[in-house]
């Protein structure tokens, strides 16, 4: 396991490295595909080979035996989230005694369904909201540092930034015309 000591001298590296070539830290991410496998069941797979698969709770038409997309949307936003406060805190030279993070999300399922509120318009198909509750410990460290520690890692969290900043997302369709009648 990487003591904060390894992980700091690697992102310095990182730094000196993009400080140096600016260019170098815009880059593709490793993407991510999934499959339909029938009913509401989904296998996402990375491109290590590793599989995850996804279903939908009864109440929508699936069969619930494993996690929606939805909820690994918020591990995601939680793991990035502890990822990053564990790399700040490496950086600010903060040995964490404890840290992890929860991630909930209020959604409004009509959004899912296409349907509309009552005055007619578009329901959101998001959450509508996402809380996340960070549990950190640090022996020594004040509460005030820790607390500006995480806002400042949530600041630099990719998920979070995605959520924020709502990028632009592209969308191409390719119809496999051997597979229509």
């Amino acid at each position: 396991m990487n003591t904060h000591h390894d992980i700091n001298a690697a992102l310095q590296r990182a730094v000196a490295v993009f400080t140096r070539r600016p260019d170098k830290g815009l880059h593709d991410d490793v993407s991510a595909r999934a499959c339909w496998k029938g009913g509401m069941c989904v296998t996402a797979t990375h491109a290590s080979g590793l599989q995850i698969g996804t279903d939908m709770p009864a109440e929508l038409g699936g069969g619930g035996e494993l996690p929606s997309p939805g909820w690994y949307f918020r591990a995601g936003i939680a793991a990035c989230a502890t990822t990053a406060i564990a790399m700040v805190a490496a950086e600010q030279d903060i040995v964490l005694d404890r840290l992890d993070v929860e991630v909930g999300s209020r959604t409004d399922t009509r959004g899912l369904l296409g349907m509309r509120d009552v005055e007619g318009g578009a329901v959101q198909a998001g959450p509508v909201s996402v809380q996340v509750q960070v549990n950190v410990a640090a022996a020594g460290v004040p509460s005030g540092r820790l607390h500006a520690l995480v806002q400042e890692a949530l600041r630099r969290s990719p998920m979070q930034g995605a959520i924020a900043g709502q990028p632009t997302m592209t969308v191409a369709v390719s119809v496999d015309e051997a597979g229509t009648a």
